[in-house]
């Protein structure tokens, strides 16, 4: 076999992946993209961060990060505070109201995930989530996420 071929498959796959993503994001929640529940869910993750580490994290352009932050900032989802150590710098954190929205957004998609994939033999699962993984820890791109890989 032509290793093209799979290749082609799993860059087609990849993207309808992707774009049925983005699609179910808001049916999930109505004023939640999938780009914001991933920041969300980075910033829970990290314990809070600083937006240009957000954008180098994800290979995001900061202006992009900005705007996100921004509506995440006015919808009273996250809120900046004063870094202790530098107090120059602004923390992004989670409010009670970012964590609640993200942990319903969270379990949504988990229940879509075990819905879909119910049928599926667990040596068949283990083996996709382990190519998943290793997938995703190739750090050829610089450790950045990329809608496009």
């Amino acid at each position: 076999m032509d290793a093209r071929e799979p290749v082609e498959t799993i860059q087609r796959e990849m993207t309808v992946f992707a774009r049925r993503a983005r699609a179910s994001a808001g049916r999930l929640h109505p004023e939640l993209s999938l780009v914001s529940y991933t920041l969300l869910g980075h910033l829970e993750d990290s314990g809070g961060c600083r937006a240009t580490d957000l954008a180098a994290h994800y290979a995001l352009d900061k202006s992009t990060v900005s705007r996100q932050v921004g509506t995440l900032e006015r919808s009273g989802l996250i809120e900046r505070r004063q870094d202790a150590a530098d107090h120059r710098v602004q923390v992004l954190h989670l409010t009670e109201a970012g964590r609640s929205i993200l942990a319903q957004v969270t379990e949504s998609r988990r229940a879509a995930f075990r819905e879909r994939l119910a049928g599926w033999p667990e040596p068949d699962l283990e083996r996709f989530a382990e190519y998943l993984v290793r997938y995703n820890a190739w750090a050829g791109d610089a450790g950045g996420a990329s809608d496009d890989a």
